[in-house]
């Protein structure tokens, strides 16, 4: 585990987050303060901490980091509440409006705008100031993902990009070794697998992967998923067919088979019947690779420009009725101290978000298979930030589907898609204000 470190800024700046979270709830007796270097000097107390990472190595990975934690900390004792992210989901809106919710939470970028339009999280901005943070300590694009409408509600805590996952002795019986990075060199590759009876790439319309997929060749193409202000879809654009019509001529080309079934691409590649499977960097984790001749590389850049697509998860701070602010600012030291000691975090297969931890030379030592991943980050595209945006987003794998399927044209499928789209956003409008 990495040691901590102490930024520079951090240690030139002592700050009283106890004065800056004045009006955020009850605290009784002294208010304790948190230094630049994530300190906390108040009074002993108890935290909750809700967070969803309940397989691979993080069951037994968080206990030891909070046990170490508590450990370094004779005023602090957090408490893990591991559970399934769909039950945080149910259950953290209301527990916060009664006063119950956790001390500290972790959520995925995409939700965090839902949550701060209802008012379920602090304001973070004295928080993130404090601690030194800024969007230069991240990769580009993930910071911003906590800023809803000019106020920071997150620190990121991980990144969990696309990346392309190789079969390497699948792709040798076509006589290839160079793994492809662009368009032409994917297609040729394609080409000389289906010489040799192999379809190359195994394309779903499932949100794992192929929405994930449509949305990096959509931003390679040069289009988005939505206006700026998130008040009308726009990945029916010209950019958006053009995604969508490279993935269903992987089918019509004789690449990919048809109807490929929710994860038969990655179980095809396990298999040895595919190449190519694009994937999640949480991919690197799976022991079914441990016998397979296997690499991991960037995305090819199929359309115009680099980008690929990536989700995140971050720290947040619910706005409990009557929330404490000692425990407030002891959360602060937690997440100040888990960002610092992250670099064990890839053995779950996600990417720590903060800079400094990440580009340490030894966590690339450590888990080489990283590297694609990391190289990809700088031009990476996170979740959009509008409340209520994963009900939009459902109708983009809707679309997808359709057109795999070959029930709609990719035009066809994209357009009713945004069409309902624009009503949800409408809606959302509506309900969490403009």
């Amino acid at each position: 585990m990495k040691k901590a470190f102490v930024r520079a800024l951090g240690i030139a700046a002592a700050v009283g987050l106890g004065v800056a979270l004045t009006g955020c709830g009850g605290s009784s007796g002294t208010t304790g303060t948190v230094s630049g270097d994530g300190e906390y000097d108040g009074p002993k107390v108890d935290i909750t901490f809700w967070h969803g990472w309940t397989g691979g190595a993080a069951p037994t990975l968080v206990p030891k980091l909070i046990e170490k934690f508590n450990s370094e900390h004779d005023n602090i004792v957090v408490k893990n509440v591991p559970q399934e992210w769909g039950d945080i989901a149910a259950k953290m809106p209301l527990a916060i409006k009664a006063g119950k919710g956790p001390d500290v939470a972790v959520l995925h970028g995409d939700d965090l705008a839902t949550y701060a339009a209802q008012k379920l999280l602090l304001n973070a901005d004295d928080i993130v100031k404090g601690l030194g943070y800024s969007a230069d300590d991240f990769p580009p694009g993930v910071y911003e993902a906590g800023d809803y409408k000019g106020t920071q509600y997150a620190i990121p805590w991980s990144v969990t990009p696309l990346g392309l996952f190789v079969n390497k002795e699948v792709l040798s019986q076509a006589g290839i070794t160079d793994i492809p990075t662009d368009q032409e060199s994917y297609t040729a590759a394609l080409e000389a697998l289906k010489g040799v009876g192999i379809q190359g790439e195994w394309v779903d319309g499932y949100v794992f992967t192929g929405t994930f997929e449509f949305e990096s060749l959509l931003w390679q193409f040069g289009g988005d998923l939505y206006n700026e202000d998130v008040t009308e879809a726009t990945f029916n654009s010209d950019a958006g067919v053009q995604a969508l019509t490279w993935m269903t001529d992987l089918i019509k080309d004789g690449y990919s088979p048809a109807n490929v079934a929710q994860d038969g691409n990655i179980k095809a590649l396990l298999a040895g019947q595919t190449a190519f499977n694009w994937n999640g960097v949480w991919q690197t984790t799976n022991s079914a690779f441990a016998d397979l001749d296997w690499a991991a590389a960037p995305v090819p850049q199929i359309g115009t420009e680099k980008a690929v697509w990536s989700s995140s998860t971050h720290w947040v701070f619910p706005a409990n009725k009557g929330q404490d602010k000692n425990k407030t600012a002891a959360a602060a030291t937690f997440v100040k101290w888990m960002n610092d000691n992250s670099a064990g975090w890839a053995e779950t297969g996600e990417l720590p978000a903060a800079n400094d931890v990440r580009n340490d030379p030894t966590l690339v030592q450590n888990y080489p298979n990283l590297q694609p991943f990391m190289d990809e980050l700088e031009y990476a595209h996170y979740e959009t930030v509008s409340p209520g945006i994963a009900e939009a987003n459902a109708l983009i794998t809707t679309a997808i589907n359709e057109a795999l399927n070959g029930k709609k044209t990719p035009q066809e499928a994209l357009d009713d898609a945004a069409k309902k789209a624009d009503q949800i956003l409408k809606q959302n409008q509506a309900k969490y204000g403009g």
